[in-house]
């Protein structure tokens, strides 16, 4: 089953500022709100197809670990993040438009659970739409503090 969430968001700086935020995957324990840790796993200080860092974030009140790894990467404008969690499959596009005012910036993240079965299919029946609003909440908040981060650099 799988559930897709998009946010966009226009920010007042151009997308080199905006892709710089992006890809500080070592800052963004103090870019995102919603980010407490980064550990880098592959690919040392660079940000390119084949970095893999294992990223925690609090979601619910609760602290959660999750490997992610870039898939694509196309400077300033746009990056594809994946991850996998048990049968769970995560991906995260994000492209940067230019603007005559700066940069919007898109963040598109889909999920695949596989094939459930119906005890299963109940719970995220009842459960999903409260997820579905709790991830695209989080979406917001990220775009919203890659913003301010990178207006100050813009």
């Amino acid at each position: 089953m799988e559930q897709r969430i998009t946010v966009t968001r226009s920010i007042a700086a151009p997308p080199s500022a905006v892709w710089a935020v992006l890809t500080d995957l070592d800052s963004a324990p103090d870019t995102l709100r919603g980010v407490t840790a980064v550990e880098r796993v592959e690919g040392g200080g660079e940000y390119r197809v084949g970095t893999r860092w294992r990223e925690t974030r609090v979601m619910f009140g609760k602290s959660a670990t999750e490997e992610l790894q870039v898939t694509e990467s196309v400077p300033e404008q746009r990056t594809v993040i994946t991850a996998e969690s048990g049968r769970a499959r995560y991906r995260t596009v994000i492209e940067l438009t230019p603007t005559a005012t700066g940069t919007d910036l898109t963040m598109e993240f889909s999920g695949d659970s596989g094939p459930l079965g119906a005890a299963a299919q109940l719970l995220m029946t009842v459960t999903g739409p409260l997820a579905k609003r709790a991830t695209a909440k989080s979406m917001r908040q990220d775009l919203e503090d890659i913003a301010a981060v990178a207006e100050r650099l813009g």
